[in-house]
């Protein structure tokens, strides 16, 4: 790993528990889209420990340059280039995939993206596929956590449509797209980790 790439320290402290999920909720799966890729930590090491699989990593324009430069120096050769996705936009530029995995995106997007998201999503899940979101959620309208209601208030702070969304709220996009929650993870620093499958 060079030392000068983009680095989050909250994708290096997530990215093992996470994976201990993805290796089996992913066990059946061909190809992972992952929407949000940031600076490709989660999208290399996943990608690398999960061979069998071919990593779709995707980013805003805004955001590619954070993205590239990780992708660029990966060797293997299941992970695909990063590629523009902005969820509010159609047609999505990306293939058919049974997986996709998003990690920490819902918050910083307003919910009106939110539900682009799901909409979008609609159009390139295949039969079987499963859906995994990693992130914080609210339950019955309320924080899970008192530093969750710290973040809260950094995040309005920051951007007015950023929030911590409802579980509730986000399972009935799901629902609407036609998938069904298979689990509910409890994951490191009050965050879940959310696994849906088509019905």
């Amino acid at each position: 790993m060079t030392a000068d790439l983009p680095f989050s320290q909250a994708c290096e402290n997530n990215k093992a528990p996470i994976l201990s999920v993805l290796s089996r909720v992913f066990g059946d799966c061909h190809t992972v889209l992952e929407v949000g890729s940031g600076t490709g930590q989660h999208a290399t090491f996943f990608a690398h420990c999960l061979p069998q699989l071919r990593w779709l990593p995707t980013d805003t324009a805004a955001n590619l340059p954070l993205l590239v430069p990780r992708c660029a120096n990966y060797s293997g050769d299941n992970l695909g280039p990063a590629t523009v996705l902005d969820v509010r936009q159609r047609p999505w530029a990306v293939p058919p995939v049974d997986g996709v995995f998003t990690a920490n995106t819902l918050h910083i997007m307003s919910m009106e993206a939110v539900c682009d998201l799901f909409s979008g999503l609609a159009s390139v899940l295949t039969a079987d596929a499963r859906l995994v979101i990693y992130g914080p959620f609210n339950y019955g309208g309320r924080y899970t956590s008192a530093s969750n209601a710290q973040f809260d208030q950094w995040l309005a702070a920051r951007d007015p449509q950023s929030a911590i969304r409802d579980f509730e709220a986000v399972d009935a996009l799901a629902r609407d797209i036609g998938l069904r929650l298979l689990e509910d993870n409890e994951m490191p620093a009050n965050n879940r980790l959310l696994v849906w499958c088509r019905a």
